[in-house]
């Protein structure tokens, strides 16, 4: 399996352990999560379950199917037939006795995934495992329970945040993120797709590491024509996965995509208040629980820009796909099926692809941190301007403060070639570091670094760079 190697790591330790465990294993819809398990474990699992997706149901009837489908697994993993449950209680003791008559000392390891799913309105879902864990399953010390599910706000709220019975249960948490781009490079390979490192960045700008999405690249044609394949022919696969990225997660998926829909339209993103008042909506316990799911989800972040006191805090989005989404397909109604393959050389194109590079920067500090030589720096990252959607020149792509007193002012370039500093770019360059040098204290140095594909062309204006790093830098890992 590509990448997941300090996951898969802990899970095998805590398998060899000799003492009752509940993992919550969680993150964005399509990251891999079952597969994530199912490839640790395989046939060493005793029982396997997934909860029925509520998107498309009448929540009247979803406790009876959740509860027979529950059922029917049982059975058909080797449970003898009795009466079907009648509520969650009587579901888990099934499972308690199930789990008792194949006890043969050895680990016992279950697998409930999708679990969010199995709570439906009304049902006494959690009750019913708080129970079972609370009362049987703690006690057990060969049995090892693994959760999963995308619906993280539901994975916090209920589990990792519980102020009930289930507090401070969970005993170990894994929050499966996105492949970085050298595990992109690494699933290609495995998957005999041929990609150049500019290619893979630039797939890595539509598709966001998520490895579902990753599968449906054809080695057979070239990158143009499989994202016109995914997004943009008719019925393509992933024309309403934008739709469903939310419908199948959230409670009130409407209200999240708004807040999604809003960061896209700033590059360095909002704070609380203005969600609330561009927005319209109430400040509260529902906003905070959405805010955070998408923090969780690698959909968001949150930061203080340079700068700016805690209050400020902005909530910036990062998500690749949703960004490519909302670029190219949100709000359009007519694309032709040929549509990147046609624009792929297009100013509106190059353009998009200067600030989706920008984003894979953000998402790879650690791998710039190597390049800069602080990986054991603490620091803060943050995008600065001396106001919001500065337009005068002094927008500063990424600025990396250190408590080494320096900071790294980042310029962020995405070319097919080398980057020329020639003078007028030389002399904005400057100003930029003058502005900068204004509003720190003296004993701070500046150092203008470059961020771009191919480095750096040597001219006279060449020197106002201290670092350069190159696409190839972003792919490195200790």
């Amino acid at each position: 399996m590509v990448g997941r190697i300090q996951e898969i790591k802990e899970l095998n330790r805590l398998y060899s352990g000799n003492k009752a465990e509940l993992v919550a294993v969680y993150g964005r819809r399509r990251v891999g999560k079952t597969y994530l398990v199912d490839e640790t474990f395989g046939d060493k699992i005793t029982f396997r379950h997934a909860g029925l997706s509520p998107a498309d149901e009448d929540s009247k009837g979803l406790l009876n199917l959740q509860l027979n489908h529950f059922y029917n697994s049982l059975e058909l993993q080797g449970m003898e037939k009795c009466d079907k449950p009648n509520n969650w209680l009587d579901a888990f003791l099934l499972l308690e006795k199930f789990l008792q008559s194949k006890d043969d000392g050895n680990r016992q390891l279950v697998f409930l995934d999708e679990l969010p799913w199995m709570d439906t309105p009304r049902s006494g879902f959690i009750r019913a495992f708080e129970a079972f864990w609370n009362t049987w399953g703690c006690h057990r010390k060969n049995l090892m329970v693994i959760v999963c599910g995308s619906a993280n706000s539901w994975i916090q709220d209920k589990l990792l945040n519980n102020h009930g019975g289930l507090y401070n249960r969970v005993t170990y948490e894994i929050k499966l993120s996105p492949f970085n781009l050298k595990e992109c490079e690494d699933f290609y390979k495995s998957n005999g797709v041929i990609l150049s490192r500019y290619d893979i960045a630039q797939s890595y700008m539509v598709l966001g590491g998520i490895p579902y999405y990753m599968g449906y690249v054809n080695p057979g044609l070239s990158l143009a024509q499989n994202i016109d394949n995914m997004f943009f022919k008719k019925n393509a696969v992933f024309k309403d996965e934008y739709n469903r990225l939310f419908a199948s997660v959230f409670v009130n998926p409407e209200a999240v995509k708004s807040i999604v829909q809003l960061l896209y339209t700033r590059n360095a993103g909002f704070t609380r208040k203005e969600i609330i008042e561009k927005l319209g909506i109430k400040d509260g316990g529902r906003l905070s629980s959405n805010l955070n799911a998408l923090i969780s989800s690698d959909f968001i972040i949150k930061y203080v820009p340079f700068g700016h006191g805690k209050r400020e805090e902005h909530y910036k989005l990062i998500d690749p796909f949703c960004m490519f989404y909302l670029h190219f397909i949100w709000n359009r109604k007519k694309l032709s099926e040929k549509f990147w393959q046609q624009n792929v050389t297009s100013s509106f194109v190059s353009i998009w692809r200067g600030f989706a590079f920008e984003n894979v920067c953000f998402n790879h500090i650690e791998q710039v941190k190597r390049s800069l030589g602080i990986s054991g720096v603490i620091t803060d990252a943050s995008a600065w301007s001396k106001k919001d959607d500065d337009a005068d020149g002094t927008q500063i792509d990424l600025l990396i403060s250190r408590n080494d007193n320096v900071i790294n002012m980042c310029e962020i370039k995405y070319y097919n070639g080398e980057f020329k500093v020639n003078k007028d770019y030389y002399l904005k360059l400057l100003n930029r570091q003058e502005i900068l040098a204004e509003n720190v204290s003296t004993r701070i140095a500046i150092h203008s670094t470059l961020i771009t594909t191919f480095g750096l062309t040597p001219n006279e204006y060449s020197g106002v760079f201290t670092n350069v790093i190159v696409l190839d830098d972003l792919f490195k890992e200790d």
